[in-house]
C-alpha cells in the first residue's frame, strides 16, 4: 500500500519555524515529483513548493519564496519543507503529494498521491 505520511506540524509563534517531513512507503517516489500544498478553513488547496524528482529542479509560490525551502533525500524516501518566519496567515493544513511524472507541477490535479495532512497553526 502507498502511503505519504506528513510530520512535523504544531503550533508556533509568529516569526518561528517549523520543518515538515514526508515519508513514503510501499514504493520509492525517487524517480517522481513531489510537492507542498496547504488547505486553510474555508479556502481551496494551495500550491505551495513542488521539487523534481532530483531535488535539482524546485519552485515555489510567490506566498512562501524566500521563507520557505522544499528538498528531499530520496535514500530515505522522503521530502521535507523548512518554514521559517511563520505569518499567522500560514495557518493551514499541509500536504505532501507526488506525481507519477518525474517533472514538477504546480497543479493539484496533476498529483497523484496525497498524505492526509499535518496541522500548522502560528499565533500572533
Amino acid at each position: 500500500q502507498v502511503q505519504l505520511v506528513e510530520s512535523g506540524g504544531g503550533l508556533v509563534q509568529a516569526g518561528g519555524s517549523l520543518r515538515l517531513s514526508c515519508a513514503a512507503s510501499g514504493r520509492s517516489f525517487s524517480g517522481n515529483a513531489m510537492g507542498w500544498f496547504r488547505q486553510a478553513p474555508g479556502k481551496e488547496r494551495e500550491f505551495l513548493a513542488t521539487v523534481s524528482w532530483s531535488g535539482v529542479y524546485t519552485y515555489y509560490a510567490d506566498s512562501v519564496k524566500g521563507r520557505f525551502t522544499i528538498s528531499r533525500d530520496n535514500a530515505k524516501n522522503t521530502m521535507y519543507l523548512q518554514m521559517n518566519s511563520l505569518k499567522p496567515e500560514d495557518t493551514a493544513v499541509y500536504y505532501c503529494a507526488a506525481r507519477s511524472s518525474p517533472t514538477y507541477s504546480v497543479s493539484v490535479p496533476s498529483y497523484d498521491y496525497w498524505g492526509q495532512g499535518t496541522q500548522v497553526t502560528v499565533s500572533s
